[in-house]
């Protein structure tokens, strides 16, 4: 039987939420109304953690970060979502610590948030960008890890 078939709901066969690929990581979608979310059209042109930000842009991209530096910023580059509130959700080990929400007012709209991370939260930490009904647009993860055991933080100086 096929799941995908035309008109037929993936609800009709008991499953309450979507697993699909991402980039290298798996993006759980669920939704208590049995249908699948319908998120916001636009596009997200470029997402990512950053340790700072310059004349509304990210300096650098990290992907690992030691626990020296607790202050991380998420930036958002958004296309044609204006008008739409959207979310960033920042969620450390599948907990969600912090929200902020904003206004989308043009066809390119840059936006970020920041956060401020206890040194002792090391592990994964995610950013979920959602629209106004939660629907999820995209997510992005980065490690925080102890300071000086080896491995060190892995952050792209963008400028």
């Amino acid at each position: 039987m096929n799941l995908f078939n035309k008109g037929e709901r993936i609800s009709r066969f008991g499953l309450k939420a979507l697993l699909i690929i991402t980039g290298s990581f798996w993006v759980l979608i669920a939704n208590a109304a049995d249908d699948l979310c319908e998120p916001a059209t636009g596009n997200i042109a470029r997402a990512m953690f950053t340790t700072a930000i310059e004349n509304r842009e990210p300096v650098d991209r990290v992907l690992i970060l030691e626990n020296n530096i607790s202050d991380i910023y998420f930036f958002s580059d958004l296309r044609h979502f204006q008008g739409k509130t959207l979310k960033h959700r920042w969620e450390y080990e599948g907990r969600v610590v912090n929200e902020k929400t904003f206004e989308v007012k043009g066809p390119r709209w840059r936006v970020y948030s920041v956060h401020k991370i206890d040194r002792n939260m090391l592990g994964r930490w995610t950013v979920v960008m959602t629209d106004d009904k939660d629907c999820p647009l995209k997510a992005v993860i980065f490690q925080y890890v102890s300071a000086g055991e080896g491995n060190g933080s892995a952050i792209i100086k963008l400028q």
